[in-house]
């Protein structure tokens, strides 16, 4: 048995002990850590937090002889091939993985692993990371998932990099990743919702929230919030799905989008470009506008269930089943 999450949270309190000597606002983050901590694993609250937690305890101990972020999330192990066989069957419980890929490689092609996630997550970082200055940048990622685009934060020249997400299955995916990487790599993950996080605290130099405002139900506090994260003259990175329209165009589906009950509010760039300024941000523009493709996300042995392709109409593919757009995204930019 190992101890990597453990490790990987005793990692999260020293990273803001040592930030609220600097920024005494991270003294509120480490009050309410222990919380958000023990909450994860309330198996009253997440009835697979358990397993999940027994599947990274029993990932075998290889050490990493290579990380590579910059251009992929892959570690480069010397594992031995009873090693490779029992760390493919772990990941396997940790299904469905949908933001990636990760690669576990060795020189030997039989002893790789590839977890083919639902999302080619590599898409969008590329649409993303062109328009960025990372370098010794401290990040906040809102709704990160398992964490990839964290990585590639990383890799990209970022100084910290915390995610966070209430999902109990990505933050174990997360700590399996993390278990191959060692727990001195500084990114860091806490499994709550930005709504949990305490308000103004001005941390970070980029808050990114990529694929979340559509979940909210209130996109004004969502950008209020993000807003609060950040630095004077910090960046947001808002990606979010967007329809073609003037300043006044917001789709509001009636029911579900593209299969999902939980998606209020779809604007117009023109109108989210009015929302980031009534917020209070400035120089916002947007820097990419991309159609989901089927390339992008879909099923795959590592993720299973239905996807992109199930999602629209099988008659005239530019609209989904319910008869709106096709999922199209747009990336904005905007400074506190």
């Amino acid at each position: 048995m190992n101890n990597t999450i453990f490790n990987a949270e005793q990692a999260l309190y020293l990273y803001l002990i040592q930030l609220s000597k600097y920024h005494p606002r991270a003294d509120q983050w480490l009050a309410s850590l222990p919380i958000w901590l023990s909450a994860i694993k309330d198996k009253r609250r997440y009835a697979h937090a358990p397993s999940y937690a027994a599947t990274i305890d029993r990932l075998p101990d290889v050490t990493a002889m290579q990380i590579e972020l910059r251009d992929k999330v892959e570690v480069m192990l010397d594992w031995e091939l009873a090693d490779f066989k029992k760390t493919h069957n772990l990941l396997a419980n940790l299904k469905p993985w949908r933001k990636g890929p990760f690669y576990l490689s060795s020189g030997s092609t039989d002893r790789s692993i590839h977890i083919d996630t639902e999302w080619r997550s590599d898409f969008k970082w590329e649409r993303v990371r062109k328009h960025l200055d990372l370098y010794k940048k401290r990040i906040l990622d809102v709704g990160g998932g398992s964490g990839y685009h964290g990585f590639r934060m990383l890799g990209d020249g970022a100084k910290s990099v915390i995610v966070i997400d209430p999902s109990c299955l990505f933050y174990h995916q997360f700590m399996a990743i993390k278990h191959f990487m060692g727990v001195s790599l500084p990114i860091h993950y806490i499994p709550v919702p930005l709504e949990e996080l305490p308000r103004d605290a001005e941390l970070f130099d980029v808050v990114f929230s990529m694929g979340v405002l559509y979940h909210r139900t209130s996109p004004f506090e969502h950008l209020d919030q993000l807003k609060g994260q950040l630095n004077q003259g910090g960046t947001l990175v808002l990606e979010t799905l967007i329809v073609d329209g003037d300043e006044q165009t917001v789709l509001v589906p009636e029911s579900r989008y593209a299969q999902m009950n939980n998606v209020y509010f779809l604007p117009s760039i023109a109108a989210l470009t009015k929302w980031l300024v009534k917020v209070g941000f400035k120089d916002v523009r947007c820097v990419d506008v991309d159609v989901t493709s089927t390339d992008e996300q879909r099923a795959t042995g590592w993720m299973d269930y239905h996807s992109l392709v199930d999602f629209l109409d099988p008659n005239d593919d530019n609209k989904t089943l319910e008869g709106y757009p096709r999922p199209k995204r747009a990336v904005m930019l905007a400074t506190k």
